[in-house]
């Protein structure tokens, strides 16, 4: 090791930078294959995290429910689930916030980024208008799981959370999906699931009293198109700018710092 880090060689390659469009992809099963995980797996997470919030909410005693920390691990706990089991096939994205900061770091082509985040959209139309089908007596009492601003917070302080929430996602998706940590934690395969599945977890700890927690224009969408409610549209633009933005800034902040610092440090020593 010592030898390596003398010779300045590394473990691990960065990989070229996607094009921005690429034709060819539409002509390889693999690309379809992906946007069905995509579908499914955005409509089993809807699925699950609506069912649970509904549940939530329609249960008369307080210590009844699971209450925002059971909230919280269905939304961390699925997420971990469901990026192990199609990050394989998709790169197990599953939120278009995803989708567009990694397109923003030339990690995905300006096709497979716009048809991930349709599939991400109508697999979570699906997964929602299961919860309503399955559920129509507790549905709309406990409302819809759609996303919303709560009383009290204004949309300044739910945009911040929205932006602040996502960075705290995007740049978690990053860091457990880069070369250096893929090679260093190789022995530990449920590794980067698991921390991104465990960021979903914290960031829903700390903004469900803001917006039932957004950080993923599909969940807030599909609910919101489900539900129907003008509440539920009201401010939802919070939840597409809020998330598009914090995932931006973690792109940016990946690429162009932190990545950066470890290719600085990679290099050989110039000696005089």
């Amino acid at each position: 090791m010592e030898k390596e880090a003398r010779s300045g060689k590394v473990e691990y390659e960065d990989p070229p930078p996607a094009p921005l469009f690429d034709a060819n992809e539409f002509y390889l099963w693999s690309f379809y294959r992906a946007l069905i995980a995509e579908f499914v797996a955005t409509l089993l997470f809807l699925y699950v995290t609506v069912a649970t919030v509904i549940g939530n909410a329609n249960e008369k005693s307080r210590c009844g429910g699971v209450g925002t920390l059971g909230i919280a691990w269905s939304f961390g706990g699925m997420i971990f689930v469901l990026v192990y089991c199609t990050a394989g096939i998709s790169g197990g994205h599953i939120n278009p916030a995803v989708t567009f900061g990694l397109f923003v770091a030339r990690k995905v082509t300006l096709n497979r980024a716009v048809f991930y985040m349709v599939a991400q959209c109508l697999g979570a139309i699906c997964g929602a208008g299961m919860v309503k089908a399955l559920q129509k007596t507790y549905y709309s009492s406990g409302g819809g799981g759609a996303n919303s601003v709560s009383k009290g917070y204004g949309n300044e302080t739910a945009l911040t959370a929205e932006i602040v929430g996502t960075f705290v996602l995007v740049y978690t998706v990053f860091y457990a999906t880069d070369p250096k940590s893929n090679v260093r934690d190789a022995h530990v395969p449920a590794l980067a699931p698991l921390s991104i599945g465990f960021a979903v977890f914290m960031v829903h700890l700390a903004t469900i009293p803001i917006t039932g927690t957004g950080i993923n224009p599909a969940r807030s969408f599909g609910a919101a198109v489900i539900y129907g409610h003008k509440k539920s549209w009201d401010d939802h633009w919070i939840f597409w700018v809020g998330p598009f933005i914090g995932s931006t800034i973690a792109a940016a902040f990946h690429k162009y710092i932190m990545r950066a610092t470890m290719k600085w440090h990679n290099k050989e020593p110039n000696h005089v």
